[in-house]
Order: structure tokens, then C-alpha cells, then sequence
């Protein structure tokens, strides 16, 4: 078990597999035009995310398949993730030991290849990521990307556009908000962050997202859907939750390095 005592899926593929499926499937299509000033956005931004502003804590497994740097995979993680940028991902393997295990707290991250014995001790988190991932995410990114949740959308600045999508601005990102009629609750479908990558997310269970679908914008760099399962909010995980404990004896490897040769690219 690891420090966070997550569940671990028998028979799945380690996230570097190549597969021959991919999402394919068109993105949603987010409605455009001014709009005109929403006066309830407010209300509309509290009913969307107040399940998931109410996390502070969450463990999941997440099978992930789609296509990276042109390359296809699939794959399953266990993350367990804390307010306000911690987190920990471990990329399970069907036999032994895991395929990567990432850990970041703040502004830090390290990442091990267990098998190879390589270790990367300091990096910017979302620079880890993207190295293994193909996706520029921090923790607290990764965090709202897995909660469907908005960061600080400005009430004062959102729009309407008909009666069920209210669009707001987010710092970096534009988020959407929909309703499927009058008497239906409101919910966060989807974020856009200018020219990097828009984020779906469907198939709410408790207000909270099991699909999560993130897209490189233009697109061709990225294209991941997330199936989130074994969710648990608010359980309790220490700091050693976020910490590698298996780095003696293990050798560096850089950044660079890892791009070339890390979990997703070239042996």
C-alpha cells in the first residue's frame, strides 16, 4: 500500500501503454456571442460549485485513455490530492511496482521511476507533470480539474447567453455554467484556458464530475479522457502522503531527460 492507502485496480495497464483507442469524440460545443450581463451569477456560480469548494481532501483512481506528444495510451492512476497544491499520483502497474510516483507540495514536485531507479528530487510541478503527462497542470490545477471546480469566477463580469449557459471569466480561464431547463440545477460543464487547453466535465455524481475530458487548444498536443472512480472527499491524508520515501539509491534524472525518456516517450 502506499502512504495514502489507496486502492490499487488488478490487470491495469500501466499510463505508458500504447493502445489503439483515443477520445475521437468532437468537444462539446460552448456557446458564443457577447451575451448580455448576467444578473444571476452569483447564484448561478455558488449552486455549481459549492459540492466541490466543500473538498478540502480527495482520493480516486482514474483510468485515463487518449492520445499525448502523438502518441496513443491508457492507463490507470491513484491520486489523492489537498488544499490549497498538494498531491500525489502513482501510475499502477499489473504486476510490481508502480510506473512513476509524482508527489508535489506548493510550488515543488518530485517524481521516481521505481523500476529504473531514477528519481527527479526538485521541480516546478506543473513542469513534472507535463513531462509525464503531456499536461502543463499544477497540484491545485490538477485538483480543480478533478472536481470540476472554478477558482475565483468574477460575478460581476459573467455573461448570459440564453437562457441555460452563463459564461464568467476566471483569471487565466473562462468558465461555463448550463442548465439543461428552468427547474434543473446549474453546473460548471466546462473550462477553457486561452490558447493552452479546455476542460469537459460529465456524468455528475453528487454534483461532482466521473468524466473529465482535457484537450489541448489548438489542438494535437493532448487529448486525455479521465474515468474517475473510487472517490473518497475529506479523508485524512498526512504530509507523508506527499512525500517519496523510496529515493535511496536511485539516480538523478533531469527534466530534459525525462521528457525524452521518461513514462511516455522514447526508451
Amino acid at each position: 500500500m502506499t502512504a495514502l492507502g489507496l486502492r490499487r485496480a488488478k490487470g491495469a495497464s500501466v499510463l505508458a501503454a500504447l493502445v489503439s483507442a483515443s477520445c475521437g469524440a468532437p468537444l462539446m460545443k460552448l456557446p458564443a456571442g457577447p451575451g448580455t450581463p448576467a444578473s444571476d451569477a452569483s447564484a448561478v456560480i455558488a449552486q455549481a460549485t459549492s459540492a466541490c469548494r466543500a473538498i478540502n481532501t480527495i482520493t480516486l483512481e482514474m483510468s485515463v485513455h487518449g492520445s499525448t506528444g502523438g502518441r496513443r495510451l491508457r492507463g490507470r492512476l491513484t491520486a489523492g490530492l489537498a488544499r490549497p497544491s498538494s498531491a500525489r499520483l502513482e501510475a499502477v502497474a499489473p504486476f510490481g511496482q508502480p510506473g512513476f510516483m509524482f508527489v508535489a507540495n506548493g510550488g515543488d514536485a518530485s517524481l521516481l521511476l521505481p523500476r529504473d531507479r531514477r528519481v527527479l528530487e526538485h521541480g516546478k510541478p506543473a513542469d513534472v507533470l507535463e513531462a509525464v503527462s503531456g499536461v502543463p497542470l499544477d497540484a491545485a490545477g490538477l485538483r480543480s480539474l478533478v472536481t470540476g471546480c472554478a477558482n475565483t469566477p468574477d460575478a460581476s463580469d459573467a455573461v448570459a447567453i440564453g437562457d441555460n449557459w452563463r459564461v464568467a471569466p476566471d483569471d487565466a480561464d473562462n468558465v461555463y455554467f448550463r442548465r439543461d431547463s428552468a427547474s434543473s440545477s446549474w453546473r460548471l460543464v466546462a473550462t477553457a484556458r486561452r490558447a493552452q487547453w479546455r476542460a469537459e466535465y460529465s456524468m455528475f455524481d453528487n454534483n461532482l464530475p466521473r468524466v473529465v475530458r482535457i484537450a489541448s487548444q489548438p489542438p494535437g498536443q493532448f487529448d486525455l479522457q479521465l474515468d474517475l472512480s473510487q472517490v473518497e472527499v475529506n479523508v485524512p491524508l498526512g504530509p507523508e502522503a506527499f512525500t517519496l520515501q523510496q529515493t535511496a539509491g536511485a539516480d538523478p534524472i533531469s527534466l530534459d531527460e525525462l521528457r525524452r525518456s521518461g513514462p511516455l516517450g522514447e526508451k
